[in-house]
């Protein structure tokens, strides 16, 4: 543990960061997830699904806890599922 105040602080304000990234992850993961069960049944609703899970990666982006790259690939990635179902 921390002696210096200002140390102190920087350990508080990385957890609560920490949490918060931890938790915009998750909800990224769990929107891939749900995308990926509606691959099985119908198309229209796969992409409806995911626009939702591109909405949630570009935040995720835009917040800084993914990388642009990073979740542009994976927007890539998930249009390339969709479009293999569909075909």
């Amino acid at each position: 543990m921390p002696n210096i105040k200002s140390a102190k602080k920087r350990v508080k304000v990385s957890e609560k960061k920490n949490l918060h990234n931890r938790i915009v992850k998750s909800v990224v993961r769990t929107s891939v997830k749900k995308f990926e069960a509606s691959l099985n049944g119908d198309a229209a609703d796969a992409a409806a699904v995911l626009n939702e899970t591109v909405s949630a990666v570009d935040r995720a982006a835009a917040k800084g806890v993914i990388h642009k790259n990073a979740a542009n690939r994976k927007k890539a990635r998930l249009a390339k599922r969709l479009n293999k179902v569909t075909a």
